[in-house]
């Protein structure tokens, strides 16, 4: 009965049309106005604003035109070994002697450079086509060195020329000298098998370390350089290390991609 009675008094009592209707509390309008301000605040930044990010890949500093394998032509027992490593060579220089069934037969350098690795020892008998040294390509001392850096071709599209790179030295310590500084001058667009980087670097392990997680993509890093420096390079530090720095030392490149827009990340 009491229910009901509340339900007639209701239906009998005037309706209060003169009383505004509150359609929202004061708290509630300042909720609104800030997420309001906040949507638009990232819509202009979504559409200004830009997001660099990096790719990071395994790189070795090598000189621009990179190494050769040295193989025998003949196959025999080595007799003497003529060169040393790390011994700047012409082109056409003696590198080791074989005694074949023929008489004594010298290898010879193709193509000028210093030798970073000797495979053949006195005494050893080879094939034809066995590998006796690995040569790099270097007229002088003084020429300068790149980065090569072998980045998995699916990351490789969006690389363009000029990009700045960060180059973490395995031989340097980075928490102490800092990072090596470069930029990008060119990108090999076609995808390199273990054997293709084993004949640019000389080094068949170096191949198969590359391409363990595919074929990658090469891209060739100029180093800045710097009169400021022992090695003769720009470093994030103000005088980097106190040495000079060695071919074929491995390192782990940081390379900056172009920045994006976010809105770009939304878009087709």
């Amino acid at each position: 009965m009491q229910f009901r009675q509340q339900a007639l008094a209701k239906l009998n009592s005037p309706e209060e049309l003169d009383l505004p209707v509150r359609l929202a509390r004061p708290q509630g309008w300042l909720v609104l106005c800030v997420t309001l301000v906040a949507v638009a605040a990232a819509c202009v930044w979504a559409v200004t604003g830009s997001v660099a990010s990096t790719v990071t890949a395994q790189a070795v500093l090598t000189h621009g035109q990179g190494s050769y394998v040295l193989q025998s032509p003949v196959a025999g027992q080595v007799t003497a070994v003529l060169a040393e490593q790390g011994q700047l060579l012409p082109a056409n220089a003696p590198v080791i002697k074989v005694r074949t069934g023929q008489g004594d037969s010298v290898v010879r350098t193709v193509a000028a450079g210093r030798i970073t690795a000797l495979a053949a020892t006195i005494g050893q008998i080879i094939s034809t086509g066995a590998n006796v040294a690995a040569v790099e390509k270097v007229a002088h001392t003084s020429d300068p060195l790149y980065a090569t850096v072998y980045v998995p071709a699916q990351k490789a599209a969006g690389i363009p020329a000029g990009a700045a790179v960060d180059l973490t030295v395995s031989s340097v310590p980075a928490e102490r000298y800092g990072v090596l500084r470069g930029h990008v001058k060119s990108v090999d667009r076609t995808a390199q098998s273990a054997q293709q980087i084993a004949a640019y670097l000389g080094d068949s392990q170096l191949g198969e370390q590359f391409t363990k997680d595919g074929r990658p993509v090469a891209v060739l890093v100029r180093l800045d350089t710097s009169r400021a420096t022992k090695s003769g390079y720009h470093w994030s530090t103000a005088h980097g290390p106190p040495f000079r720095l060695d071919s074929m030392t491995p390192a782990t490149a940081s390379i900056r991609l172009a920045d994006q827009h976010p809105v770009d990340w939304l878009l087709p």
